[in-house]
């Protein structure tokens, strides 16, 4: 059953961050878009988010706690105390993402594109942090 379990675990950890680092790629293109009310753009954004990182990112932490339910000496480790603090932080910088859509949804959008573009590398230095994490557990 647990091989079942992080399989499926490791699917929505990919989608979730597909999800992650194609918004915040259309939220670049977005804030450098000419015509600032992009129907196009919004309608993306917003159903990346609602269908597919949403979604994602819930099945990523059930999944994922059910595996610790299955091992609980896991909870004895560093590293694993180290992935969840920067899984919870993962999930903030999701729930800004979302803050954003509705910035650009409202046409509200003050920051430039190379905001975004900065913006856009937070999720790739946590999932490479996490991946070291998990696959050495150094601690």
């Amino acid at each position: 059953m647990y091989e079942t379990l992080k399989a499926i675990h490791l699917i929505a950890v990919i989608c979730w961050f597909a999800g992650l680092f194609y918004l915040t790629r259309l939220f670049v293109y977005h804030a450098m878009a000419e015509e600032k009310n992009n129907e196009m753009l919004k309608t993306m954004e917003r159903k990346l988010y609602k269908y597919i990182m949403n979604p994602s990112m819930v099945v990523t932490w059930v999944f994922g706690l059910w595996m610790l339910y299955l091992i609980p000496e896991w909870m004895q480790s560093g590293w694993l105390h180290a992935k969840l603090t920067l899984v919870v932080l993962l999930t903030g910088y999701h729930h800004v993402c979302g803050k954003y859509v509705k910035i650009f949804a409202a046409d509200a959008n003050k920051k430039s594109h190379k905001f975004y573009r900065y913006f856009n590398e937070i999720p790739t230095v946590l999932l490479i942090v996490i991946v070291f994490l998990v696959i050495l557990k150094p601690f």
